[in-house]
């Protein structure tokens, strides 16, 4: 029964394996710089996922690209112009400080600045309805009063 066991657990051992992506560099700078470009680059498929983190075909396709360029001698910014010309600024986690992409960066702040805007608009116009009871108002607050001491 013991080699029973043993023998089913190797079948399944078998079929349990990582697909684990090896790169030989000539250069550790290229290194680096591949390891830095694929954790820059979005998988295009996946939901908030780099190249590095993903599984997904076309995020293999992208890895094997960068290494393949880098090893052709490109530079690292001729990597991320090749892949922006080709997938747009949004294959870039980071995208670069452009007209097109300048909303996305002051986006959050301007939202900030218009939120503290309304709050300050709204607290200034509440703070003006505190206004003094006038006599006959005073009055019928006092009769309301008095008539509720007697019940």
């Amino acid at each position: 029964m013991k080699y029973w066991f043993i023998l089913i657990l190797s079948v399944f051992a078998a079929q349990a394996r990582a697909d684990i992506e090896y790169r030989d560099f000539k250069q550790p700078e290229q290194e680096q710089a591949y390891q830095s470009l694929i954790n820059e680059l979005r998988c295009l498929v996946c939901q908030n996922q780099t190249i590095a983190d993903s599984n997904a075909d076309l995020a293999k396709d992208l890895r094997r690209q960068v290494y393949e360029m880098l090893q052709q001698g490109k530079s690292r910014q001729d990597v991320v112009n090749f892949m922006t010309e080709r997938y747009g600024d949004f294959v870039m986690y980071k995208p670069a400080f452009k007209l097109k992409t300048f909303l996305l960066w002051l986006g959050p702040v301007l939202f900030l600045f218009a939120g503290l805007a309304v709050v300050w608009t709204l607290r200034a116009k509440g703070a003006g309805a505190d206004k003094a009871l006038s006599a006959a108002e005073r009055e019928k607050l006092k009769k309301i009063l008095e008539q509720g001491d007697d019940a």
